[in-house]
């Protein structure tokens, strides 16, 4: 599924136009991308909360050559799904 699949099914369920609906969602997404670069937390009850973790520098391996490469220090962002996406996905998934 893409962006512009969800536009489609929002819009029609709403009755706002595409271009209303994916303004709306370009909204969110960009707050929430602002939010994380602050280094705050995005919660979404029952869908999840966006995060962001400190990973310190570390050595690694390409494993296609075989090299040692040096990863820095970095922030990555995180998403935990809540209780009920990962429930209602086990379900739909296990049947």
């Amino acid at each position: 599924m893409t962006k512009q699949d969800i536009v489609d099914i929002v819009s029609n369920a709403t009755g706002l136009t595409k271009v209303e609906t994916e303004a709306v969602m370009n909204g969110v997404m960009a707050t929430i991308i602002d939010s994380l670069g602050k280094n705050d937390r995005v919660e979404l009850r029952g869908f999840g909360t966006f995060g962001v973790k400190h990973r310190m520098p570390k050595k690694a391996r390409n494993p296609g050559t075989g090299e040692t490469i040096f990863l820095p220090e970095r922030h990555v962002p995180t998403f935990k799904p809540a209780k009920y996406m990962r429930s209602h996905v086990n379900e739909n998934l296990t049947k």
